[in-house]
């Protein structure tokens, strides 16, 4: 094999030209790395030269794959997943979990770990991490069981559970109740964490549909912060799982208990079963393992 015609092709045109494909356009690649639109066509167009191909059609919209390209993709994802074994044997764990998570168990886990696992935190929203894992993009994924993932390759299990709790402005006539029901709920505007579109399950969801109820949401987030500021506010109420709330600044907003949910988030620790476990991961997932889980009032 000669290594020097692996001199002619930069990483990052490589990192870039996946980007593209896995999700979509150049737009949506550059929003993923973190890197400018005109970065990501720079870092493709010159992997085009050197290869004296063209990797897209850039008449389609978005950008779609010519058959060079399509024929490029796996060997291209190859390389990146190859580099991500090589991260992990060296003692580096990709550590995925979506916000509130993050905040409450990541440090915990960190403070477990011996200084030659490198732990590296990748945040996102908890219907992005399943693709990140099924891609090799992290390591392992703490996020809810709900919304159910799809890909049987992934394994879980249970870390711990957590109650839905309804957040009012101070000064609501219910911020001060022992409890609220769904009933009471869904008679008001509802600020819920979810997608902005869409019908995925999540457990505020699923706790009015366990009851016959089926509210509209005026407005959905998938951060905490935003949530709470809706309802401080006064632009709604907001329903939603209790550690994303707790780990967050309450000023201005009161939890009280749902008495009738009959719906508990379950979190869990996610990891690809097809993929080698590395010693550092083993550490990290015993670490993880050995977090008491969190309370509540």
């Amino acid at each position: 094999m000669d290594l020097t015609a692996a001199y002619g092709y930069r990483l990052d045109w490589i990192v870039s030209f996946v980007a593209v494909a896995r999700h979509g356009g150049f737009s949506a690649a550059a929003k993923a790395t973190f890197r400018s639109q005109s970065r990501i066509s720079e870092h493709v167009a010159e992997l085009e030269k050197a290869l004296g191909v063209q990797l897209f059609d850039r008449t389609a919209h978005p950008a779609a794959l010519t058959p060079e390209g399509r024929a490029l993709l796996p060997h291209a994802e190859e390389i990146l997943n190859r580099l991500g074994d090589l991260s992990a044997a060296r003692g580096h764990v990709r550590f995925g979990a979506y916000p509130s998570a993050a905040a409450w168990l990541f440090p915990q886990v960190a403070q477990r770990l011996p200084a030659e696992v490198q732990l590296h935190l990748v945040e996102g929203p908890s219907i992005d991490l399943e693709g990140a894992l099924g891609r090799g993009e992290v390591d392992l994924a703490i996020r809810p069981v709900h919304p159910l993932v799809a890909s049987e390759s992934l394994e879980h299990e249970i870390l711990w559970t957590e109650p839905l709790v309804a957040v009012f402005q101070d000064g609501d006539p219910l911020a001060s109740a022992s409890s609220v029901s769904l009933g009471e709920l869904a008679e008001l505007p509802l600020i819920s964490i979810g997608e902005t579109s869409g019908a995925r399950q999540f457990e505020s969801h699923l706790a009015f549909a366990s009851v016959g109820l089926s509210p509209e949401s005026v407005y959905r987030t998938n951060q905490p912060q935003t949530l709470l500021s809706l309802v401080r506010h006064g632009l709604g109420t907001g329903v939603t799982n209790a550690l994303a709330v707790t780990t967050a600044n309450l000023t201005g907003v009161r939890l009280v208990p749902i008495s009738d949910s009959g719906v508990e988030r379950q979190v869990a620790l996610f990891v690809h079963r097809d993929r080698p476990r590395t010693p550092a991961l083993d550490q990290v997932v015993a670490s993880v393992r050995a977090v008491p889980p969190p309370t509540w009032p």
